[in-house]
């Protein structure tokens, strides 16, 4: 067998639980500050009204696991992790939190929770809520950083600096949750030597996973505003696919990749077509 390049969240999961485990998105109805008026009402130029993830908000959360359980890909696998995915899943008091998290953990074959947020979303009593689920469960964190230019944060209106990543990163390590970052490849004004800083950035903090997104434009978003007006042009497949390659051939070997493309909603997708096309990518 040919030896992996990198190291695959698949194989990753597979060691760790000894059997496939798949996750399970959920919708838990949250907002964002960057949405709700704390800190902007615009949200970040890339991201649409529906958030970044699936939009299952007229089921309860109880209702979207059971679903998923019950589904042809929920047949696929002997485990599972929920992951709450849409917007901003720790912005919300400790007590709504727990009470949300609570309802999706109902099946003795889900192992994990995967919870994505901003790095300015993350303090002392939610790490200490998160500690409480590790006992029984694998718990993981997801932070946005984007980019680790705060010029190109202020761009995209990512509303946090690059510090609150590593204040973040410091709080969850004190109580060793696992991190997974998020940075995007071809936002708007980024050069080559933008991306190389952020990978740089990136191997300089105590994270455990990495995911890699492709800047796409979707509908009713600032950044089709800036593609219409000639502002801002996507990359190419090949261009991204030379992106990609640096990054994935300059990542400390221990981060386990768990995506290396983003996955558009593809009845809003505006540009590039290419990345319609995930099972070939």
């Amino acid at each position: 067998m040919e030896k992996e390049r990198y190291r695959h969240l698949n194989t990753y999961l597979k060691e760790k639980f000894g059997k496939r485990t798949l996750k399970i998105c959920v919708d838990a109805g949250f907002t964002c500050p960057n949405r709700d008026g704390s800190k902007s009402y615009d949200g970040c130029i890339f991201c649409s009204k529906r958030g970044s993830g699936e939009h299952l908000k007229e089921l309860d959360i109880p209702s979207q696991v059971k679903d998923f359980l019950n589904s042809y890909r929920g047949m696929r696998a002997d485990s599972f992790i929920v992951y709450f995915q849409n917007f901003t899943n720790t912005y919300d008091t400790v007590e709504n939190l727990r009470k949300k998290y609570d309802m999706a953990l109902i099946d003795k074959r889900i192992v994990g929770i995967q919870i994505a947020t901003r790095p300015d979303c993350i303090n002392e009593e939610i790490a200490k809520l998160l500690k409480e689920y590790a006992k029984n469960y694998y718990v993981c964190v997801e932070l946005g950083l984007q980019t680790s230019n705060d010029n190109t944060g202020k761009l995209i209106n990512r509303c946090y600096n690059s510090s609150s990543f590593t204040n973040a990163v410091n709080i969850l390590n004190k109580y060793n949750i696992d991190i997974v970052a998020h940075i995007m490849i071809g936002l708007p004004k980024e050069s080559i030597s933008d991306l190389k800083n952020t990978v740089s950035f990136i191997n300089n903090h105590n994270i455990q996973g990495l995911k890699i997104h492709s800047t796409y434009i979707l509908e009713d978003t600032k950044l089709e505003e800036m593609y219409r007006n000639n502002l801002y042009t996507p990359l190419t497949l090949d261009e991204y696919l030379e992106s990609l390659t640096f990054v994935i051939t300059h990542i400390r070997p221990d981060i386990v990749l768990h995506r290396i493309s983003g996955d558009a909603p593809k009845d809003m997708l505006v540009a590039p077509l290419w990345n319609k096309r995930k099972k070939w990518f």
